[in-house]
């Protein structure tokens, strides 16, 4: 099993700062809307349960969360209306990279991200550009506990796990999207688990070797991440050891 992109570590470090977390906070809300809309009752809703975990695992607060499921009660729960969207396109150096939002209105949305593009070394695509490049897989973020990476590893893959990428506090489960659910039932018998959800994973990363084109992807990543209801990218680069 294969060690996890550094361009994961990166998403990761991004995400501290305060814009990401004013991002991270919209992304949840509209998730919480969408999944919540037939039914705002967790107890009877299971992808809402799933989902009020992800966003407490995000920190985002039980106040906002409560707020949303008051609104999902009343009586304009309808109102809005979501869906999901999926641009592709390459960035500097022709990394491809695959952007994923959650809008109300993909004619403000489209102009936003493709204009984020256009601007920064980019070149949007059409549908099916380069998705084909990518797996779509299912992630789960574990609680180590007491037990060793060995013994991980083994409930990893007994659950049925496709990977597994071990840390000091918590490992990261990777399966693919269809058996996401599975794996996780699987596992939340014996293991603590923190969050889990599904992303695009690169097949075959370019690999980044100077610190300029590091830099240019970088700042081409957050351009496009603050594009107009921009909820997560999905970039298909590493980035050699000697950079980091």
């Amino acid at each position: 099993m294969s060690g996890h992109s550094k361009w994961h570590s990166i998403r990761h470090k991004k995400a501290a700062n305060d814009v990401a977390r004013g991002k991270v906070l919209t992304k949840h809300s509209k998730i919480l809307m969408v999944v919540g809309q037939n039914d705002p009752n967790p107890e009877t809703n299971t992808p809402l349960k799933n989902a009020i975990s992800n966003a407490k695992s995000d920190g985002v607060p039980k106040s906002n969360i409560e707020k949303i499921l008051k609104k999902l009660s009343g009586t304009d729960k309808d109102g809005v209306q979501y869906s999901d969207q999926l641009y592709e396109g390459y960035g500097p150096d022709g990394v491809p990279v695959l952007v994923q939002a959650l809008t109300d209105n993909h004619n403000r949305t489209y102009p936003s991200v493709r204009s984020a593009f256009d601007k920064n070394g980019g070149k949007l695509g059409s549908s099916g550009a380069v998705k084909f490049l990518f797996d779509h897989v299912g992630v789960i973020i574990i609680e180590n506990g007491d037990l060793d990476e060995e013994a991980l590893f083994e409930l990893a893959i007994e659950a049925g796990a496709n990977d597994f990428n071990y840390a000091k506090n918590e490992s990261e489960v990777v399966t693919s999207f269809t058996t996401l659910g599975k794996v996780r039932e699987a596992l939340e018998s014996s293991l603590t688990i923190k969050k889990f959800h599904p992303e695009y994973r690169i097949k075959d990363p370019i690999i980044i070797k100077d610190q300029e084109s590091l830099t240019k992807l970088e700042a081409f990543l957050e351009k496009v991440s603050e594009a107009e209801d921009v909820d997560d990218i999905f970039a298909g680069f590493e980035v050699d050891d000697a950079l980091l």
